[in-house]
């Protein structure tokens, strides 16, 4: 009798995990036009960060070359 009772129960857990997966490919294919929006926002994002880093990267250069000029009006010699 044990093994009738967990069989019935088996197949109800996997009912259910089938009912929940249908339901989640549902609420995908409804909410697909959103995925392209968050690849855009992706893009964007990406996109900005590149931009962020070449500006740090022109900064860098600006700093390494006012510190230059800065030890070269002191008379020392710059860091290599």
């Amino acid at each position: 009798m044990p093994a009738v009772f967990t069989a019935v129960f088996g197949l109800i857990l996997l009912a259910l995990a089938i009912m929940g997966g249908v339901a989640v490919a549902i609420l995908r294919l409804f909410r697909g036009p959103q995925g392209k929006k968050a690849a855009q926002a992706d893009e964007e994002e990406a996109r900005m960060i590149q931009e962020l880093h070449q500006g740090l990267k022109r900064m860098e250069s600006r700093i390494e070359s006012l510190e230059t000029i800065l030890l070269e009006r002191e008379g020392k010699e710059p860091p290599s």
